[in-house]
């Protein structure tokens, strides 16, 4: 079969690869689509915290695809057998039904980046009707989706802080209240707490570096905060005094830490606000010999979801 490859650590390569085998429990999909993350590029640089996968195996951990007739969302497919391929080994007990009104890239944009913004917001910060809301690195993918999920719960407020000015105006027009350029103010704290008429609840971070520094300064007493990436730096410095007298409550978010029925739940959520038309994602389909340009685009930064179609 073809598959996005990966021979030596790097970016993967279109190529022939072996037909996945199903075994006990396991499953083939022939996949769909197939989603492009931050996480694939650490995982195929051998780079992930996780350990480096033995060579060579298949790119990609989330898909759909269709299994036993049904249209499904997976991730974390069987190795050596990525997403990035015309078909992969999945377990079909942790697959999601896909509603026949969702297309197949805004399923796949509802997984790893929607799940990290819809759990952060709920299983995480356990957000409440009428809270205000900081989402950064709003431009990105799982920023335009907390967005759209932060009014969905209720929240009051909702404040987009990104660099890019296309990304925050496109971010206007998914529901956020206010703006603040990142890279602007030469007081970012103070811009994010006027964006946010002065209370922030809850950060949502998939920054870390800088931009977390300014959201610890800027939030409110009692302020849940949920990190999720380091886009803009390994490490931070905050201050004790900040934490402390304003009992800041600083919490990590990951995906696969999140129970299953957890999990399913909001993937099922999800879907049906996209069904509904109350959720909406900016895709970008690439052939699977682009995948080479597909890892291209992801590091220019860009503000659509980018799937792979077999």
């Amino acid at each position: 079969m073809r598959a996005a490859v990966v021979h030596e650590y790097g970016v993967p390569s279109e190529d022939e690869f072996q037909e996945p085998a199903a075994g006990p429990g396991q499953a083939v999909v022939d996949v769909l689509a197939a989603g492009l993350n931050p996480v694939d590029v650490a995982i195929c640089a051998g780079r992930f915290y996780a350990g480096k996968p033995p060579l060579p195996f298949v790119a990609g951990r989330e898909g759909v695809g269709m299994l036993s007739g049904e249209r499904v969302y997976f991730d974390a497919p069987i190795p050596p057998f990525g997403s990035m391929a015309e078909r992969a080994l999945v377990d079909p007990s942790a697959t999601y039904p896909v509603p026949d009104g969702v297309r197949d890239g805004d399923a796949v944009a509802l997984g790893i980046a929607g799940l990290a913004a819809w759990l952060s917001l709920t299983w995480r910060a356990e957000l409440r009707e009428g809270e205000h809301v900081l989402v950064l690195a709003a431009s990105g993918m799982v920023g335009q989706i907390a967005v759209q999920a932060a009014k969905l719960l209720g929240a009051g407020r909702v404040v987009a802080a990104a660099r890019s000015p296309e990304g925050l105006a496109r971010t206007l027009e998914l529901g956020a209240d206010a703006t603040v350029r990142l890279d602007e103010p030469e007081d970012l704290p103070m811009a994010l707490s006027e964006a946010a008429e002065g209370r922030i609840d809850v950060v949502l971070d998939p920054l870390f570096g800088e931009p977390f520094t300014a959201a610890v300064n800027a939030a409110s007493y009692g302020a849940r905060i949920v990190q999720l990436g380091q886009g803009a730096g390994a490490e931070a410095t905050i201050s004790s005094a900040a934490v402390r007298g304003k009992m800041l409550v600083i919490m990590g978010h990951s995906n696969v830490a999140a129970p299953p029925e957890v999990k399913r739940e909001a993937y099922a959520r999800l879907t049906q606000a996209a069904d509904a038309g109350e959720l909406t994602v900016a895709v970008d389909p690439m052939a699977l010999h682009q995948v080479r340009e597909a890892w291209q685009r992801l590091a220019a930064g860009s503000h659509h979801k980018i799937v792979l179609v077999p």
